[in-house]
């Protein structure tokens, strides 16, 4: 059974960093694609980054450009989501998602899978 765990949300201010990481378990972590997604209050699912199967290519949402960073660690089976110079419009759940095929073309859409329960953050002074 796929899981996936998040961690490291919280309450920062304006200008700070988070780190969030996301534990897999379940499946084959190396042969996926694995992407962050947001969802801030009363919106719907907004795509954040994906990163490829071997970790040397990844992509951004416009919005989180030069701020956000994605990596992974396949040996550790674990995403990472580093995220500096965080913004309010940054509020929002994350949720590590799981590409739904190891055939998923990285530098396509994102097309999402199974993902874990979220972790908050909330960017307010």
């Amino acid at each position: 059974e796929v899981h996936l765990e998040e961690s490291g949300g919280g309450l920062v201010q304006p200008g700070g960093s988070l780190r969030l990481a996301c534990e897999a378990s379940g499946f084959t972590f190396d042969i996926f694609v694995m992407y962050w997604v947001r969802q801030a209050p009363g919106k719907g699912l907004e795509w954040v980054s994906s990163i490829n199967r071997n970790g040397d290519d990844s992509r951004y949402t416009d919005s989180v450009k030069g701020r956000f960073t994605i990596s992974r660690d396949n040996v550790k089976k674990a995403l990472y989501l580093q995220m500096n110079n965080l913004k309010p419009e940054d509020t929002a759940v994350y949720y590590c998602v799981k590409a739904p095929s190891q055939a998923t073309n990285f530098y396509l859409d994102p097309v999402f899978g199974s993902r874990g329960q979220g972790t908050q953050v909330i960017v307010s002074s």
